[in-house]
C-alpha cells in the first residue's frame, strides 16, 4: 500500500514538473500586464525536480531497500520518457540518490525544513553533475553537457524551494498507509477472532 501511494505521487510529481513551464509562461504574462519585474521566471533551469525530494524522503525514512530502490527507479523510467532523456539516464540516477540518502543516516536532521532545504539543494547538485557526467560519457552529442552544466545552480535552488512541501507530502503519505494498514489489521484481527468463536461453540 505504501509503495503504491509514493508511485502514484510521484508519478503526478512527474507530470507536473514536466508541465511546470506552462505555469511560469502564464505567470509572466500576469507579471507584465501588471508591469511587474518578471525576468527571473526566464532563468533557465528554474525549473525544479519535483521527484527527487519525494525520493530523498524515502531515503532519509529509510525505506526497504528493494522497495524504496524500485520506486526509484520506476519514478526515474517515467521522467525518461516524459522528458525525452536517454533511457536509464534519470532511472540509474534516482536509484543512486536514494540509496545515498538512506546510507547517509540523517533521518533526525532532514525533519527540519531548512535542513530539507539545504539537502535537496545539495541532493541536486549531485544530480547534476551524475547527469552531466553520464551524458559526457555516453552521450553522442559532448556539447549537451558543457550547455547544460550552466543551469545546474538555479536547477538547485528551485529545486530545494519546492523540498518543504513535497517532504511534507511524504509525511502525510506516511500517516495515512500507516492508519490504513492498521486499519486492515484489526479488521483480519476481528474477523480471524469471529471465526475462532464460531468454530469453537457448540452447536
Amino acid at each position: 500500500m505504501r509503495n503504491t501511494a509514493f508511485f502514484i505521487a510521484g508519478l503526478l510529481l512527474v507530470l507536473a514538473q514536466e508541465h511546470f513551464f506552462r505555469l511560469l509562461r502564464l505567470l509572466g504574462k500576469l507579471f507584465a500586464v501588471a508591469h511587474i519585474p518578471h525576468g527571473f521566471l526566464m532563468i533557465p533551469g528554474i525549473t525544479p525536480a519535483l521527484t527527487l525530494p519525494l525520493i530523498l524522503f524515502m531515503g532519509v525514512q529509510e525505506f526497504p531497500l528493494l522497495r524504496g530502490a524500485s520506486v526509484a527507479f520506476v519514478l526515474g523510467y517515467a521522467t525518461d520518457l516524459v522528458g525525452m532523456a536517454p533511457v536509464g539516464l534519470y532511472s540509474f540516477t534516482y536509484v543512486a540518490l536514494f540509496i545515498t540518502a538512506r546510507g547517509a543516516g540523517i533521518r533526525l536532521a532532514a525533519q527540519a525544513r531548512w535542513m530539507q532545504v539545504l539537502l535537496t539543494f545539495a541532493f541536486t547538485l549531485v544530480k547534476s553533475a551524475m547527469l552531466l557526467g553520464l551524458l559526457a560519457i555516453f552521450g553522442r552529442d559532448t556539447w549537451v553537457p558543457r550547455a547544460l552544466w550552466k543551469i545546474s545552480f538555479p536547477h538547485a535552488i528551485s529545486t530545494a524551494l519546492f523540498a518543504p512541501f513535497v517532504f511534507h507530502l511524504g509525511v502525510r503519505l506516511l500517516a495515512w498507509t500507516a492508519a490504513t494498514s492498521k486499519a486492515d489489521r484489526g479488521l483480519t484481527v476481528a474477523a480471524g477472532t469471529r471465526g475462532e468463536r464460531a468454530t469453537t461453540e457448540p452447536r
